[in-house]
């Protein structure tokens, strides 16, 4: 396993030098769009690490694509400029986990940071029925949200009725788990490695686990090994992120916004047509070409395209709609549904 030395939050600057630093940092660089692969330490939350790299790179717009709770460690995609735009389409990225689940203790957050709330003895538990039991956890699955997370009910965060001693009725929703694996069973602890789509709690995988075996359990411990192309093992800390750091070309440590978009086809508009894109102007589907011809029927079924310009610059995200109000009523059309570039850019880029 990869080790990472941890950015101490003890080494964070004060109020006024960070204020000092970012306006030091905005005066003199210019701001990148992309997606960084940066390493969540243990007790950080994800704010923190978005608050600290702000200051540190010295943009305004930073955010990122998939909470990881407090002691969990691991991949943290984090957004800056204009890939703060397409959070919602990196949401559906297969995430992958390395865990430990620890039978035979359930506790109220279904993590270590929790209270113990019921103790049974798992000495009698076969292997062969652990590994039986995980693999009952594999495909589409229902999953309760735990009390301890940040989904609303009412309105109201349900870690904060927790925290009044409240219990929520809350709905099952169905998550997928691509794979699940036993890597290794020591006394209570079982490791796991699991593949998932979005919305997965794999603590909540793990007290699952831990009931059906009927002895409880809880998510000792997390490692987010994976989040679409980025790995555990190009992660870099916080320390290590600086302003020189950006103009790195490995996309295995950052990536450009048609690098993280690249699960979507792509299209090709004339020179004269860019200026419509940029204005978010329609437009018609004969002033388009793929970028590969296998891809002709994404725009009939309505796919999400990124479109570019012939010099291969990504202009927008776009998708295909039918004009049903104008002269040629009926006319199939590519519509513009997030524009990725500034409009001071248009002659620039119809050269």
């Amino acid at each position: 396993m990869t080790t990472i030395q941890q950015t101490p939050k003890s080494g964070k600057l004060t109020k006024g030098r960070r204020m000092k630093r970012r306006r030091d940092l905005l005066e003199t660089s210019e701001p990148f769009d992309g997606i960084l692969n940066v390493y969540k330490p243990s007790g950080w939350t994800s704010h923190d690490v978005v608050a600290a790299l702000r200051t540190r790179l010295g943009q305004e717009k930073v955010g990122h694509a998939g909470t990881l709770d407090p002691a969990a460690t691991g991949v943290l995609p984090v957004l800056l400029g204009k890939a703060t735009k397409i959070s919602s389409y990196l949401m559906d990225w297969e995430k992958e986990y390395r865990a430990v689940l620890r039978l035979g203790q359930s506790t109220d957050t279904q993590d270590a940071t929790g209270v113990v709330i019921s103790e049974a003895c798992p000495e009698g538990i076969s292997e062969e029925s652990i590994y039986a039991t995980v693999n009952q956890f594999y495909g589409r699955i229902e999953q309760i949200p735990p009390m301890y997370s940040a989904i609303k009910v009412a309105g109201r965060p349900l870690y904060k009725a927790a925290r009044a001693g409240q219990i929520v009725e809350r709905a099952p929703r169905f998550v997928t788990i691509h794979h699940i694996e036993v890597q290794s069973i020591h006394g209570p602890d079982v490791a796991l490695c699991v593949r998932t789509s979005k919305g997965t709690y794999i603590r909540t995988l793990c007290a699952d686990i831990g009931q059906r075996l009927g002895v409880g359990g809880h998510m000792r411990e997390l490692i987010r090994s994976r989040v679409g192309p980025l790995c555990l093992e190009q992660a870099l800390p916080l320390a290590q992120w600086s302003r020189s750091c950006l103009q790195n070309e490995n996309p295995l440590t950052r990536l450009t916004l048609d690098q993280a978009l690249a699960f979507l086809p792509a299209v090709i508009v004339d020179p004269a047509m860019v200026s419509l894109v940029l204005h978010g102007t329609p437009v018609p589907h004969s002033a388009i070409v793929y970028e590969k011809p296998l891809e002709s029927s994404s725009l009939e079924n309505e796919h999400m395209v990124r479109v570019k310009d012939r010099n291969g610059c990504l202009l927008a995200l776009g998708k295909s709609s039918v004009d049903t109000g104008g002269p040629q009523g009926g006319e199939a059309r590519l519509a513009i549904v997030r524009l990725l570039v500034d409009q001071s850019r248009d002659g620039m880029l119809a050269r």
